[in-house]
C-alpha cells in the first residue's frame, strides 16, 4: 500500500529530468500523474515508460488556455486533484544590458504566470471539496509544490530574467498558502541548487529545444560546471532523483505541517553573492 494511494497529481514539465523523476516518484507510491510536456511524443514515451496510472497532456502551457485544459485533463480523468507539481521551465540567459523584452517576457510566463493560472484554474477542486470536509469533520490534505531556483533566492550573474521569475514564485507560494491554509491546501516551493539536467549539462549545439519554431540554447558553460565542486559541500550536482525527493517529502503526508516554506535542495550551497 502506498502512501499516495487514490491520489491524483499534476506534474508539469515531466517528460523528462526532475520532472520525470518527480512523476515516476510519485506513481511509485501510488498516485495516478498527469504528465505534461512542450513535445508531445516525449510526453507519450514517458507515460509509456512509467509503471503506473498516467495520462498525457501535451502543449505549450504559456498558450491561451492551456492551463485550464491541463486542470481539465486531470478532473476528466479522474475526477479530482490532490496535488499539483509546477516544475515545467527552461532557461535564456543573458547580461541584463543584452536581455530583450522577448526573453524577459519568455521567463516570467513559464515560470511564475503558467503557475499562478495552473493554481487557479485548480481552485476550485482544492477549496470546495476542502469546504464540505470541514463541515463533515475531516481533515484532508491537499498539496502545491512550485519550483523555484537558488537563483531566484541568492541571483545569479546572467539570469536576471530566470532569477525575478524564481523569486517572484517564492512570493506567490507564501501569498497562496495565507489565503489556503484554512482549506488544508499546503502550499510549499523548492529552491533547486545545481541539478544535472540538460539544464546544467555542458552549453554544446546538439542540447536545445524548439519553441514556436526557434532553437533555443540550453547548458551552462563548462567552466561553470567544473566549479560544482568547489560551491557545493557535497561536491557534486544533485540527480535528477534526489532533487525529486524533496519533491515527494512536500507532496507526502508527512509534510503536512509544512506550509509556506521554501525548501533548498543544494547539497549545502550557500552564499549570498556567489552563488
Amino acid at each position: 500500500m502506498g502512501v499516495l494511494d487514490d491520489k491524483v497529481a499534476i506534474v508539469t514539465g515531466s517528460a523528462r529530468g526532475i520532472g520525470r523523476a518527480t512523476a515516476e516518484l510519485l506513481v511509485e507510491h501510488g498516485a495516478k500523474v498527469v504528465i505534461n510536456d512542450l513535445d508531445g511524443d516525449v510526453a507519450e514515451q514517458a507515460s509509456s515508460e512509467i509503471d503506473g496510472e498516467t495520462t498525457v497532456f501535451a502543449g505549450d502551457l504559456t498558450k491561451g488556455d492551456a492551463p485550464e485544459q491541463l486542470v481539465q485533463a486531470a478532473i476528466d480523468a479522474w475526477g479530482k486533484i490532490d496535488i499539483i507539481v509546477n516544475n515545467a521551465g527552461y532557461t535564456l540567459d543573458g547580461p541584463v544590458h543584452k536581455l530583450s523584452d522577448d526573453w524577459w517576457q519568455r521567463m516570467l510566463d513559464i515560470h511564475l504566470t503558467v503557475p499562478f493560472k495552473v493554481i487557479r484554474a485548480a481552485a476550485p477542486y482544492l477549496r470546495e471539496p476542502a469546504k464540505q470536509e470541514r463541515e463533515d469533520g475531516i481533515e484532508n490534505f491537499r498539496k502545491i509544490v512550485n519550483v523555484s531556483s537558488t537563483s531566484g533566492t541568492f541571483g545569479n550573474a546572467g539570469q536576471a530574467n530566470y532569477a525575478a521569475a524564481k523569486a517572484g514564485v517564492i512570493g506567490l507560494t507564501k501569498t497562496v498558502a495565507k489565503e489556503w491554509g484554512q482549506f488544508k491546501v499546503n502550499v510549499n516551493a523548492v529552491a533547486f541548487g545545481f541539478v544535472d539536467t540538460r539544464l546544467t549539462q555542458a552549453k554544446v549545439d546538439e542540447n536545445q529545444m524548439e519553441i514556436d519554431g526557434e532553437k533555443v540554447q540550453l547548458g551552462i558553460p563548462e567552466q561553470m560546471r567544473g566549479m560544482a565542486s568547489m560551491m557545493i559541500p557535497i561536491g557534486r550536482p544533485a540527480t535528477p532523483t534526489e532533487a525529486a525527493g524533496g519533491v515527494f517529502f512536500l507532496c507526502s503526508p508527512w509534510s503536512n505541517y509544512v506550509h509556506g516554506q521554501t525548501l533548498n535542495i543544494t547539497g549545502g550551497m550557500f552564499g549570498g553573492m556567489t552563488t
